[in-house]
């Protein structure tokens, strides 16, 4: 009879170690960085709830989730928020090995009960239109400061716009990722948001017969008088208008937007960087783009969102009223 010779003790324990390092590796790897640092930080406002009140955080009941939630609605969080702090502490109860039941019906009737009572409607970052951005793109060309430190910041308000980017997508991009060709240029969006296993797309970004709000211009204009020809598109200032190797952060792209609007005499409270991919979809509805369409620029899996923005665009266009004379 044949024999088999069985592994050593040791031999074991050395594939068992790694197979949990890798498990530990895919487990991080199973969502974005941000996100895991959103879970984080919903989880640890939970936590502190739990310890002013002499409650068990982690493994928690849904009875006391329910409270936390009620909580929140007292102090004007929106709906939005106490979702996405139920699926965080959901997620934190599962990878540490804790079943909780998010479902269960203390949590989704008091979620309901706060929607009647507050209302679920929600607020978000004012859309950059057209016209405002125009008077950014103006006010960065009239300002004194040094060419190269212009050419960048016209180059990420117009390319967030016109390609319906995300901010984190911006300075992500790699002077690997542009192609330009004859009909503009095509961008490499190796990963986004919604596609968090990295299979990628290509956005195309026209010529404009107006050069100075042109994307491609901008864009070809930055690489040459900056010189890169590798690695992040975007980067930091060092001592002046020298260009360092370090990627820019994404808050970057709010900062110059609010900047730049304080600068051309706009209000900038209600903007953010999402308010350059919102501008695009709204602008892009008003001109009579089809939803597809801009879904496919935008990335957007639902089509939720990008009817909101048709709706917006529509509110004036559409309505009623314009047929009532008076």
């Amino acid at each position: 009879m044949l024999k088999i010779k069985p592994r050593t003790r040791s031999h074991l324990d050395i594939d068992i170690k790694k197979l949990q390092e890798e498990t530990i590796l895919n487990l991080q790897n199973s969502k974005a960085k941000n996100t895991l640092r959103a879970y984080k930080s919903d989880f640890n406002d939970f936590s502190l709830f739990c310890l002013q009140n002499g409650f068990n955080s982690l493994p928690s009941t849904p009875k006391i989730v329910s409270l936390y939630l009620t909580n929140l609605s007292k102090n004007n969080v929106k709906i939005s928020t106490l979702k996405r702090r139920l699926v965080s502490i959901g997620v934190i109860h599962k990878v540490k090995g804790h079943y909780l039941d998010t479902k269960h019906p203390s949590i989704i009737e008091n979620l309901m009960g706060i929607k009647r009572r507050i209302g679920s409607i929600q607020k978000g970052k004012k859309p950059l239109l057209i016209n405002n951005l125009k008077k950014i793109i103006d006010v960065i060309d009239e300002q004194i400061k040094e060419e190269i430190k212009k050419v960048r910041d016209r180059s990420i308000i117009l390319i967030g716009f016109s390609g319906g980017f995300r901010r984190n997508e911006i300075v992500s991009l790699d002077y690997e990722d542009l192609d330009f060709v004859q009909e503009g240029l095509k961008i490499n969006v190796k990963r986004s948001k919604t596609d968090q296993y990295g299979e990628g797309s290509i956005k195309g970004l026209p010529y404009f017969d107006n050069s100075k709000y042109c994307p491609v211009v901008s864009i070809s204009n930055w690489i040459k008088i900056s010189k890169i020809n590798s690695g992040a598109l975007f980067r930091r200032f060092i001592k002046g208008s020298k260009l360092s190797e370090n990627r820019l952060t994404d808050q970057t792209v709010a900062l110059l937007i609010k900047e730049y609007l304080r600068l051309a005499g706009i209000e900038s409270t209600n903007y953010s960087g999402h308010s350059l991919r919102s501008g695009f979809a709204t602008s892009a509805a008003e001109a009579g783009a089809e939803e597809r369409s801009i879904m496919a620029m935008t990335g957007h899996k639902s089509t939720e969102m990008v009817r909101r923005y048709i709706k917006e665009a529509n509110l004036f266009k559409n309505n009623a009223l314009n047929k009532i004379k008076f």
